[in-house]
């Protein structure tokens, strides 16, 4: 899995994210959580489908909830392949910052890396 961010990895399908939160699982590792959701994917060679998303009622300015979600998208982009290279199964996810301060990267990074392992240590046991 290579570290890039591909528009093919994105998750996009309405009835996929509206599944996602009636039949999927979580991990949080605040402020960030992780709704997954084991499924088949279209293309084979995918392994996840991810999405970010950022709370409205939270950060009320657009810049704020854009800065928040490419801090979530580069720190996924770049310790995705630590963690999911070894996986079988296909996955959908949405990670979803729910905390109320506007976080720096390396708190970002730091999250990111817990929240991916709680996930495989969570999806080794189902």
């Amino acid at each position: 899995m290579n570290a890039s961010y591909s528009h093919k990895e994105k998750l996009k399908s309405e009835k996929l994210i509206s599944k996602l939160f009636l039949d999927g699982n979580s991990v949080s590792a605040y402020p960030l959580r992780m709704v997954y959701l084991k499924t088949t994917l279209e293309d084979d060679t995918l392994k996840v489908k991810a999405g970010v998303s950022v709370s409205k009622r939270n950060f009320k300015r657009a810049v704020d909830r854009n800065r928040i979600k490419r801090l979530l998208r580069e720190a996924y982009r770049l310790h995705k392949a630590t963690y999911f290279n070894n996986m079988t199964a296909q996955y959908a996810f949405m990670i979803l910052y729910i905390g109320k301060e506007k976080p720096t990267y390396i708190e970002v990074e730091d999250k990111m890396k817990k929240l991916l392992q709680k996930f495989i240590e969570k999806s080794i046991k189902e």
